[in-house]
């Protein structure tokens, strides 16, 4: 595949996006709803349930590398990433419906697998698709711009299928079983289609046999130039940030539900608006980041925006545990507490999509290291990382539950006021040290707007003069 110069097409950029679409189901329906589904409604223990899903992605993780590692080395008249992106969709939309199929609770390595099966599966769409935004430009802003339409259709796909949750297939109550069933064939269906809706658009352009690899493969082959790739010094900064930064978005998202719920008490109605409320924010990011990064460029970007994002979100809680916020459950609770969340979502969603565009230039640092392009690699070794933090974030939910008291099959309004008040304040808490901490990481990356355009040209003298001295071919 030849970069494409200048400005990506639209079009090419919207159906690139696309295949985002079953990332953020499979993202909304693990870190938002599982957790409740198999505790409240299954009846497992939420300790149980949290230490399934951390333990189900930390072997996944493990997986994720070697894929985008094999990824890299696919070989093909279809290219390296079609060959994936046409065969993973249908058997994950198969086992993301049955998932939500259970209606008994379900044995505790019976779940690891079920969820191990679909995040795997999931990677075998995401890593290949995600690892052609550098491989489509080289332009620093053009891929922030695709990075952008990834998460306009990734946060898009998730929350149509929560607003459906709300509104539709879980209309009569979240601890009703009757709706999750519909709720996962829904899911499913969205996954399949987009994902092979996605790659048949851009069938044309990345098509066709790519440069041979100069390597023979082995295990020990693999595993050494993924430990080489893996110990980049920008990268380890991204991995390192950018647990941080999931790990808090996997507490989040996990334990959101039992947030408005038990603590802001949202009645039907808001619970259908919400997710309107969380789109026009990922709108609103993707209008204004090309302006921030003109501005700021992609590292400051995102270690401002992670702190903004982080202190609209803990404000009402601050303000609730001081005395200071209204009565929830009220509209003079819900509007706040709205408008809050919007501005808190443009920046964690900016810090977000900052990150995952800095990944992308990693690739240029690292192959005028080693003279290899290892875009998978790295796309799989940020999702591992994703994943691994994600899982660990979930299973601190677990624990903030426990630690809160809150009961199994607990009833909103009903549970002890000093119970909701240890969950609320000590959540709070925990999203503003890690905050802080992904602020302080991220700023020791290394590489900007000027470090990538003069390693882009250097690369490129490189391949004119690829006797140089110094130089990789």
């Amino acid at each position: 595949m030849t970069p494409i110069e200048g400005k990506v097409p639209t079009r090419l950029a919207l159906f690139h996006g696309l295949g985002s679409i079953a990332y953020g189901v499979k993202d909304n329906g693990l870190s938002t709803f599982l957790l409740l589904y198999y505790n409240q409604v299954l009846g497992m223990d939420a300790m149980l349930v949290s230490l399934a899903l951390m333990l189900a992605l930390v072997i996944d993780g493990v997986i994720d590398p070697v894929i985008g590692y094999l990824s890299d080395r696919t070989h093909t008249r279809w290219g390296r990433r079609l060959p994936w992106l046409y065969l993973a969709p249908i058997p994950l939309g198969v086992v993301w419906y049955l998932l939500w199929a259970e209606t008994q609770q379900p044995t505790f390595w019976g779940l690891v697998g079920l969820v191990v099966a679909i995040r795997v599966l999931v990677s075998c769409c995401e890593v290949p698709s995600i690892a052609l935004v550098p491989e489509l430009t080289r332009d620093y802003d053009e891929r922030s711009r695709l990075m952008r339409y990834r998460f306009l259709f990734g946060w898009g796909g998730g929350l149509l299928v929560m607003f459906l949750a709300y509104n539709v297939f879980l209309a009569d109550g979240l601890l009703k079983p009757e709706g999750y069933r519909a709720y996962g064939l829904t899911g499913a269906v969205l996954i399949t289609g987009a994902v092979l809706l996605s790659a048949l658009a851009q069938h044309r352009i990345a098509a066709g046999y790519p440069p041979p690899v100069r390597s023979k493969f082995s295990l020990g082959t693999a595993f050494a130039e993924l430990r080489e790739s893996f110990s980049h010094r920008a990268f380890l900064i991204l991995l390192i940030g950018g647990g941080l930064a999931y790990t808090s978005q996997g507490i989040t998202f996990s334990i959101s539900n039992y947030l408005y719920l038990f603590i802001w008490r949202f009645s039907p109605s808001d619970l259908m608006l919400f997710p309107w409320v969380l789109f026009a924010s990922v709108v609103a990011c993707f209008m204004l980041l090309p302006h921030l990064h003109a501005r700021w460029g992609k590292r400051d970007t995102a270690k401002v925006t992670a702190l903004l994002g982080a202190g609209f979100w803990v404000t009402p809680f601050l303000l609730r545990a001081a005395g200071l916020w209204p009565q929830e459950g009220t509209l003079a609770s819900t509007f706040p507490l709205f408008l809050l969340f919007f501005c808190s979502n443009v920046f964690s969603v900016s810090a977000m999509i900052s990150a995952s565009s800095m990944v992308a230039d990693v690739v240029e640092a690292s192959e005028e290291q080693t003279g290899r392009r290892s875009e998978g690699a790295f796309f799989a070794g940020n999702m591992f990382m994703a994943k691994c933090a994600t899982g660990l974030g979930i299973f601190v939910t677990g624990q903030l539950l426990a630690f809160s008291g809150l009961p199994q099959k607990a009833t909103p309004g009903e549970v002890p006021m000093e119970i909701i008040d240890t969950l609320s304040l000590t959540y709070a808490a925990v999203v503003a040290v890690f905050a802080v901490a992904v602020s302080l990481v991220i700023r020791r990356f290394p590489i900007t707007r000027a470090d990538h355009e003069a390693r882009l040209a250097a690369l490129a003298a490189a391949r004119a003069n690829p006797d140089a001295e110094g130089m990789h071919p």
